[in-house]
């Protein structure tokens, strides 16, 4: 078959298979959720020979720090998987909860109860970790999933899929509940963007020329997860000690994440502090872009350009900027932000409400991190992404999240009139 074809073939199986799945109850569902943790665990030096594999072909290709470090899977990553699986068995289960009953006058009984969405294809780049989470997911949400993995990821994403799909059908869940696209190629995305027949949501994961690729080209509905422009800003009431902390985590912890802080705002009323709270980045590695008076502090921090602001570094570099008080920072968010996640360090509510109630994205965080911005720490096991979107969800998608909803109607011979 050629690529066309196959992607065709791989939607109708993922079509039955999503159908097949509405009878697999909660209890299975965890089951073979458990025989995954098993499995990854009897198979992790597999695992990160594959990975070592891809890492070495991303060195070759001299593949940004950031891909790379995406990309790495250790023992340590696997535990961390491990206890993503483990997070998601804990949650209840999404499908076939009531959420609204009523009764009309003529007697009418209304429920509206949550089903899975279907066929998801999930298009994502350098991050075989995605492979395990959004399999995990769709599973314990009642779908279906087509993955296509980037090139850089092939071989561990591989590896992953099969023991999956094994430890999945070997305790009778559907076979083809996880499938992944064998092209690395564009071509693929291009066919599986038009199979309206088969998938029902398509969810990317990558960087902003994918996502946009994706967004406009598509004829599926999309949960995209655009680009992370995260923002803390400092008011001149901030506790000093709790900010320093809040930002060397939000840019340090793991700066090549979509919740790591890209841009850091300084109230100018504590301006003359502005270098307690950069020495600790500087002091670390991070690269330092500011504004005229930003770049004075230090001969060795640079003067910002206009495109620093709208940047996602995904790396040591910070973007500095001296602002008149919150509304200062409100403005420059406003312009410049992506919708994703953005903090306040404040000891004042009345200011945290102004700045929650004039920034428009997913996630407002005060006096924490914004590495906070993940599914696992919001207690959804593991996110398939994290939308920026306003339509269907917001913020870390999680199994819940992958549900639609249909109405069930009782009647009692009931005639309308």
């Amino acid at each position: 078959m050629n690529i066309r074809e196959t992607i065709i073939d791989l939607g109708k199986k993922a079509k039955i298979a999503s159908q097949e799945m509405r009878l697999i109850k909660n209890k299975e569902k965890n089951l073979a959720l458990e025989n995954l943790i098993k499995n990854i665990n009897l198979n992790s030096e597999q695992i990160i020979t594959a990975n070592d594999k891809d890492v070495e072909l991303a060195l070759k290709k001299n593949l940004s720090s950031p891909l790379i470090n995406r990309l790495k899977i250790s023992s340590n990553n696997i535990k961390n998987l491990t206890k993503s699986i483990n997070e998601i068995i804990t949650q209840p289960d999404p499908i076939g909860i009531t959420l609204e009953k009523w009764s009309q006058p003529n007697g009418l009984k209304f429920k509206k109860i949550t089903i899975p969405l279907g066929v998801l294809g999930v298009i994502y780049e350098s991050r075989p970790n995605v492979t395990v989470d959004a399999s995990c997911i769709s599973l314990k949400s009642g779908n279906s999933i087509i993955l296509r993995g980037g090139s850089d990821s092939f071989n561990t994403s591989q590896i992953l899929v099969k023991i999956i799909s094994n430890s999945f059908n070997d305790v009778g869940i559907p076979k083809n509940i996880v499938q992944m696209i064998p092209f690395a190629d564009r071509e693929s995305v291009d066919h599986l963007l038009n199979m309206t027949n088969y998938v029902d949501v398509i969810i990317p994961r990558g960087g902003k020329s994918l996502i946009e690729k994706i967004k406009s080209t598509s004829k599926i509905p999309v949960i995209k997860h655009l680009e992370g422009i995260c923002h803390v800003y400092v008011d001149f009431e901030a506790n000093i000690n709790i900010a320093k902390k809040i930002i060397l985590n939000s840019k340090l912890r793991r700066p090549e994440i979509c919740g790591a802080t890209e841009t850091l705002l300084i109230d100018e009323r504590i301006k003359d502090r502005a270098i307690d709270l950069l020495l600790p980045l500087y002091d670390q590695g991070c690269e330092i872009r500011g504004d005229d008076f930003v770049k004075s502090l230090n001969n060795n921090f640079k003067k910002a350009k206009e495109i620093d602001w709208s940047t996602e570094y995904l790396e040591k570099i910070l973007s500095v900027k001296v602002v008149n008080g919150v509304e200062g920072a409100i403005n420059h968010i406003n312009e410049y932000s992506s919708g994703h996640t953005d903090c306040i360090v404040t000891e004042n509510e009345d200011t945290f409400q102004k700045f929650y109630n004039n920034i428009d994205s997913a996630i407002i965080l005060k006096n924490a991190s914004t590495q906070f911005a993940d599914g696992g720490e919001f207690g959804f096991g593991a996110e398939i992404g994290i939308s920026t979107d306003k339509l269907h969800v917001r913020g870390p998608v999680g199994a819940k999240h992958l549900t639609s909803f249909k109405y069930i109607v009782h009647g009692d011979g009931h005639e309308r009139p």
